[in-house]
């Protein structure tokens, strides 16, 4: 896997990955950048995120669930000092959807994080990360949270 990233000047800068994608880099003006991208830290976030929620979805799919809605949130604390690393995780998984079986969620999030995503299984070598569910019933404004859990 290749990717290069270009520089523009100032702080700013163009990633763009062997897949054809592209996505912009930049940093706050206080140090030097123009707040037009995204800052490489939130990349990994997302990176993460975006991991183990294209597992849990395809697993949850397998199992037929009936998936309304689906989004994976992550928060990551960081170190006061530089390099300021990531010190500690949590990633939630909120579920929403008719008649949604808590253990097929589990199921499918021990296998995210056990056996398929990469960037969990890197990153939580690095800092610990908790992950919760939380199961609604139906969608939008009409959902109810049933169950939550950490796993």
């Amino acid at each position: 896997m290749d990717s290069i990233v270009q520089w523009h000047g100032k702080m700013s800068f163009t990633g763009h990955a062997e897949s054809g994608f592209s996505v912009n880099l930049d940093s706050d003006p206080a140090v030097g950048g123009d707040n037009k991208g995204f800052r490489p830290l939130e990349l990994m976030t997302i990176s993460l995120g975006g991991c183990t929620a294209m597992d849990v979805i395809s697993i949850l799919n397998k199992m037929r669930l009936a998936v309304l809605d689906f989004q994976v949130k992550v928060h990551v604390d960081r170190a006061e000092q530089h390099p300021r690393i990531f010190t500690v995780g949590i990633i939630e998984y909120h579920i929403s959807g008719n008649s949604i079986d808590e253990e097929s969620v589990l199921k499918a999030i021990r296998l995210s994080r056990d056996r398929y995503c990469p960037a969990q299984a890197m990153l939580s070598k690095v800092f610990p990360i908790t992950l919760k569910y939380y199961i609604y019933e139906g969608k939008g404004e009409e959902q109810q949270l049933i169950k939550q859990g950490e796993v």
